[in-house]
């Protein structure tokens, strides 16, 4: 089972952006599907952004759409999330997760949390208005 170390977060000010980086480690990586989920204090986890295995398809939460961007570096087993034009609204503990998908699945991006096997600890993104 693949490990996972978010890193990145941090305090910025609104309309900032801030770059999330997820460590892979103990698997192979271009095996897996990869998501970002966000959980702000009180309440639930959401999902943000996710890309495929094929590093082919991304999807993104009404929320971000043109402001954040998932990539993948296979080479370094790490998936980064870009995020301009930062809003309050987006201060919450980003997590990464993980979930196994190859051959017909290596097109799919998964976008509920139950669909991840693997979980970061999480790095917390603050935003000041």
């Amino acid at each position: 089972q693949v490990q996972l170390v978010e890193s990145g977060g941090g305090l910025v000010q609104a309309g900032g952006s801030l770059r999330l980086s997820c460590a892979a480690s103990g698997g192979a990586f271009n095996y897996y599907a990869m998501g970002w989920f966000r959980q702000a204090p009180g309440k639930e986890r959401e999902f943000v952004g996710g890309i495929s295995s094929s590093g082919t398809r991304t999807s993104y939460a009404d929320s971000v759409k043109g402001r954040f961007t998932i990539s993948r570096d296979n080479v370094k087993n790490t998936v980064y999330l870009q995020m301009n034009s930062l809003k309050s609204e987006d201060t919450a503990v980003y997590l990464c997760a993980a979930q196994p998908a190859i051959l017909a699945a290596s097109l799919t991006v998964f976008q509920r949390s139950t669909d991840f096997r693997s979980w970061g600890q999480g790095t917390q993104v603050t935003v000041s208005s």
